[in-house]
């Protein structure tokens, strides 16, 4: 009997260990779930308020499977809210002349056309080779900081490399010892 538990228990145990193994998926470094059955407040949008038009004989005709003015439009009204115009939103539109210099000026040296599907290929390798444990896997622990660290930027010692070349850094604070050396030369 024992040995029949045995048996099962081994069989168990290497299910698991082969279901964690499967690398064919997209690695899911961040394990985000929700833990309610609940809808996602989030993702619901409320509508704008209804509006008395002008004249009824100057409404639009309906369109079925159209956009009505009341539907919720979350990047137009957020392009809206940080000053900027929602109708360039539109396809077709192009860039425009006071865009143009500052795209020139970025592109100076050069654009890879396909650089976001050669980044998209290397981080899936980079996130297959950096997925956790195999008991992390099993037990959806969060890996996203441990296995991106490496190529975290360390922020305080960045800003003292920059103090020490004597260069100001307003928008940090003004703690430290490089900036209280820059503060005090002549």
């Amino acid at each position: 009997m024992q040995a029949a538990f045995a048996k099962l228990g081994v069989a168990v145990l290497a299910v698991l260990a082969l279901s964690a193994c499967s690398g064919e998926g997209d690695p899911k470094l961040m394990n985000l779930r929700s833990s309610t059955p609940g809808p996602d407040e989030f993702g619901i949008l409320p509508t704008k308020p209804l509006e008395m038009p002008k004249s009824f004989s100057e409404l639009p005709a309906p369109t079925p499977g159209g956009t009505n003015i009341t539907d919720p439009q979350p990047m137009a009204d957020a392009v809206a809210a940080l000053g900027g115009n929602p109708a360039r939103l539109e396809p077709g539109t192009g860039v425009s002349a006071a865009d143009g210099a500052l795209l020139a000026r970025a592109g100076r040296f050069g654009t890879e056309a396909g650089i976001r599907t050669q980044l998209a290929a290397e981080d899936l390798e980079y996130r297959r080779d950096n997925d956790g444990r195999l008991i992390e896997r099993l037990f959806d622990v969060n890996v996203y900081f441990r296995a991106y660290e490496p190529m975290s930027l360390d922020q305080l010692a960045e800003l003292e490399r920059w103090r020490k070349l004597g260069l100001r850094t307003p928008a940090a604070p003004v703690d430290g010892v490089a900036q209280a050396a820059v503060t005090q030369a002549p």
